[in-house]
């Protein structure tokens, strides 16, 4: 029971309290609360992804096409099931010839029916696809995945065309965070760093064209549109760190990725091979 002589005191300390008007103010909010030992660093971190997926649309995280594993539903079953044990994925985008046209998604354990039943067609296993522009929001696509028990969606371009895909996994990354390693990754640095004479770091997300304009390379921009789109393109497969990456005269290393893209990989260069120009 508040004693009466406590109650004067009660309007002050209403004053005292921090009531934040703006998401800016939330923020320092809880950086003060962290600093004060009230949230640990992890509670923080969820906090400030929660209040940021609101700001953010489905082109800021979504996967390239060019980094896309897709099905084709005219390939063989051993193709198909060869592609989702190099993959690993739970969930691929089926198309028929061409990466803009999206006739469904096969999930991974239906796989295990096709491979039984030889004569199962492909086409009737196949989930709908579901569609969404690039400026989908973050927090309201969240949502629906979670109402409509839905885990992938394909991201559309102004155009109508395929600019990608985005799953539930990339949406809560941004809310749990990335398991980080030894190499930052700053989306503000330049795309290619040199780190020494015949090694450089770059992000997979690089453009080709300038890539070719900077390695005096002449890779076609219709078939990739980006470093890492090459790279598995090459392979066939997304590529494990660790993995030996050799082609034209580069030997590769994948610095960082994840399960589904590339973030941040090391080129080293056979000086035999190259323009020497381009290493002064």
């Amino acid at each position: 029971m508040i004693k009466k002589n406590n109650l004067k005191l009660i309007p002050k300390l209403l004053k005292r309290m921090i009531q934040p008007k703006t998401k800016e103010e939330l923020l320092i909010l809880l950086q003060k609360s962290y600093q004060n030992n009230l949230i640990d660093s992890d509670s923080l971190m969820m906090l400030e992804g929660v209040l940021g997926i609101s700001d953010m649309q489905a082109r800021d995280v979504m996967i390239p096409r060019s980094q896309v594993s897709f099905i084709n539903i005219n390939d063989s079953i051993e193709i198909i099931i060869d592609t989702a044990l190099h993959t690993a994925h739970s969930r691929f985008p089926v198309i028929d010839e061409d990466n803009n046209n999206v006739i469904g998604i096969l999930l991974a354990k239906d796989l295990v029916r096709l491979n039984k039943e030889k004569d199962l067609d492909l086409r009737g296993i196949l989930r709908p696809p579901v569609y969404i522009p690039e400026s989908k929001k973050l927090n309201v696509l969240l949502k629906e995945f979670r109402s409509n028990r839905n885990h992938i969606a394909i991201v559309v371009d102004e155009y109508a065309g395929i600019a990608g895909i985005l799953t539930i996994e990339d949406v809560l990354e941004q809310i749990v965070g990335e398991i980080e390693d030894e190499f930052d990754y700053d989306e503000n640095e330049d795309n290619i760093i040199q780190e020494e004479t015949a090694t450089f770091r770059i992000k997979a997300s690089t453009e080709l064209e300038e890539f070719n304009e900077f390695f005096k390379t002449n890779y076609p921009v219709k078939e990739n549109q980006t470093v890492g789109g090459l790279v598995i393109s090459k392979l066939g497969h997304l590529p494990k760190k660790n993995e030996p990456i050799h082609f034209d005269g580069f030997d590769i290393e994948v610095l960082r990725r994840d399960s589904r893209r590339l973030y941040l990989l090391r080129f080293s260069v056979n000086l035999d091979h190259v323009d020497q120009d381009i290493l002064n």
